[in-house]
């Protein structure tokens, strides 16, 4: 029997470290129940930013979230990346490390875009290997998050929940279930995210990010969460697990580019 969370604690309500937090945590040590940091901007830095995390670190629990691993690629893993997110880690020591169900490049370029996946068995297989390989590498558990998506490959032979739970089961890996990114994909792929949200394996699921967004090409209003997400993916809501709250935004019609990706990430 698999255990909820895969045996992980209930973190409650986190918040998305950035720079602009830092003196107020420092100062006030706010009651925030854990914090998300997002890994590159810390695995390079020995300074100010680096000591603020770690005294951070001291007192609350910490996750780490990365944008870079590019897991989907068919370049070789970098394990220069590696080796310095798994040494951000020993001085950290986050409950868990996560990632995006995506490639970010190929051919040594990074595009600093989280690309669709062709889903497929074969793009299965190929990311189920290189999740071992992670795993056995970082040597703590490792998480990975539905991305919002804008486009796909006609090739794709399985829903991206079916591929995520194959994934998930076949790697033993955890879950970070963006219920805001199964949203946003919904609307441009035309899917039921309800049907999304009950088809991945709930025990899996270690941690939620939730956010409102802005849907385009209509005026670019912020549209509540509570009307567009928690509505449609209420019955998840009440999952006991991780919760980091975000912005985004939503395409809708056929998309010319991708909307820039909010950072501010507000509690």
């Amino acid at each position: 029997m698999i255990l909820k969370r895969l045996g992980h604690p209930h973190l409650g309500l986190g918040v998305g470290l950035r720079t602009v937090h830092f003196d107020y945590i420092l100062q006030n040590h706010p009651p925030v129940d854990w914090f998300e940091v997002i890994s590159e901007n810390f695995m390079d830095s020995r300074g100010r930013p680096r000591y603020v995390l770690e005294q951070i670190a001291e007192r609350y629990p910490v996750v780490m979230h990365g944008v870079s691993l590019s897991i989907g690629s068919t370049d070789p893993l970098n394990f220069e990346y590696l080796a310095k997110l798994k040494a951000l880690a020993n001085d950290i020591r986050p409950l868990w490390i996560s990632d995006h169900v995506c490639w970010t490049g190929v051919l040594g370029r990074n595009s600093h875009d989280l690309l669709p996946m062709p889903l497929t068995e074969t793009s299965l297989k190929h990311v189920v290997e290189r999740i071992r390989v992670v795993q056995d590498f970082l040597e703590r558990p490792f998480v990975l998050e539905n991305p919002s998506t804008y486009v796909g490959f006609t090739g794709s032979t399985l829903s991206e929940w079916e591929f995520i739970a194959q994934m998930a089961e076949q790697a033993n890996c955890g879950l970070l279930l963006d219920v805001n990114n199964v949203y946003v994909s919904s609307v441009n792929h035309d899917f039921d995210p309800e049907q999304f949200i009950r088809s991945v394996p709930h025990e899996r699921v270690v941690q939620f990010h939730l956010a409102g967004h802005t849907r385009l090409p209509d005026p670019p209003e912020l549209t509540p969460m509570t009307t567009m997400l928690w509505t449609p993916c209420g019955n998840s809501i009440v999952w006991p697990i991780g919760l980091r709250v975000g912005s985004q935004r939503c395409w809708s019609g056929t998309p010319r580019f991708r909307p820039s990706r909010c950072s501010t990430l507000r509690y």
